[in-house]
């Protein structure tokens, strides 16, 4: 799944246009000429920090449209449509940091296998009913996490009781995520 380095600056580089233009009220940015990994369909999340803060994430959860198209999209959406931040403005734009995670697809996992959860290398998904929650592989090593933790957190994130998890009617995913940052100091996923 790895994607080059020239691939990875074009992403966010295509990130940082699509809110740009987004902000000027422009057309957005065009993935024409780019290379065939961008035209793969592939789950992604765009992330946007602002002076260490988290400033939106948002992003597609399977391979549903091509990568470049995706994170356009996504960047926009993490940008402007995060319900729990207001609509970025163009003052915050120059400390801005985006980090886009390209994910693999979900991987189903029995309540009795939830020892291979690795902290930092597998992102959850957890559903039960309508209730849905799904977070990245980087948060449990952000927060210091144990396996626990992140099973609570993200039946949390799901609207559902932290022990939900437990649950014979939950089901459990896991995924893995190529992560990488126009952040000099934030370090990428691991190979």
């Amino acid at each position: 799944m790895s994607i080059s380095e020239a691939d990875k600056q074009q992403l966010l580089q295509l990130a940082r246009e699509s809110i740009r233009a987004h902000l000027k009220g422009e057309a957005v940015p065009a993935v024409a000429g780019a290379s065939p990994t961008l035209g793969e369909r592939r789950g992604v999340f765009v992330t946007l920090h602002r002076r260490g803060q988290l400033r939106g994430c948002i992003g597609y959860l399977e391979a549903v449209k091509p990568l470049g198209q995706a994170v356009v999209e996504m960047a926009a959406a993490a940008a402007f449509h995060d319900p729990r931040f207001l609509p970025l403005r163009e003052t915050e734009l120059a400390d801005l940091e985006v980090e886009i995670s390209v994910l693999t697809p979900m991987q189903p996992l029995a309540q009795a296998q939830v020892e291979k959860i690795q902290m930092g290398k597998h992102g959850l998904y957890i559903e039960r009913g309508l209730n849905r929650g799904l977070l990245l592989p980087q948060v449990a090593v952000d927060f210091g996490w144990n396996r626990t933790t992140f099973l609570q957190q993200t039946c949390c994130k799901a609207g559902l009781p932290p022990d939900a998890w437990k649950d014979p009617d939950t089901r459990i995913f896991t995924f893995t995520a190529e992560i990488f940052s126009d952040h000099p100091g934030k370090p990428e996923s691991p190979k």
